[in-house]
């Protein structure tokens, strides 16, 4: 039998989720949730006759100068680069913490050098707490989430300079 809050959590789960159908069975009990979406249908309108007049010519305005600027330059990543970097991504959803416990500091930070075992975080699903190993050897160059956030499967989490 699942206690109240631990119903709730589930709950919260989907609703930040894009899932739409959730079900789990234990022994003694069977969850079932459906997200219910209302059906938006799209009526074309039928476009209304208009009278229309003959153009007047008008002679047009002179030209007036224009002052193109240039926008600071703004720092652009190639796809070269962020196609060389590796993704780590969370293999479910859950919810996202950087470290073992709060006044911790997080397993990894920008900058550190990670090995393939290396921990690089935790995903919490249903009171279940994974630990997810980098998988790659190199360097981290970014953490893509914050602390306590929700992710969905396949999010990427780090990206990594291997």
């Amino acid at each position: 039998m699942f206690k109240m809050h631990e119903l709730r959590e589930i709950i919260k789960l989907v609703d930040q989720s894009s899932l739409n159908e959730f079900e789990m069975r234990t022994e003694e009990t069977r969850i079932s949730i459906k997200r219910s979406t209302p059906v938006q249908v799209a009526i074309p309108s039928q476009p209304t006759p208009v009278a229309t007049a003959k153009p007047i010519p008008v002679e047009a305005p002179a030209p007036k100068p224009t002052v193109i600027s240039q926008p600071a330059p703004i720092r652009q990543e190639t796809s070269d680069t962020t196609e060389s970097l590796h993704k780590i991504v969370s293999p479910m959803v859950g919810t996202f913490y950087a470290a073992p416990a709060e006044d911790a500091p997080p397993y990894v930070k920008s900058g550190d050098v990670v090995e393939k075992t290396t921990v690089v975080c935790i995903v919490e699903a249903m009171k279940l707490f994974n630990e997810i190993e980098a998988d790659v050897r190199g360097k981290v160059v970014e953490v893509l989430v914050k602390n306590g956030q929700l992710v969905e499967q396949g999010q990427p989490l780090f990206l990594v300079k291997p």
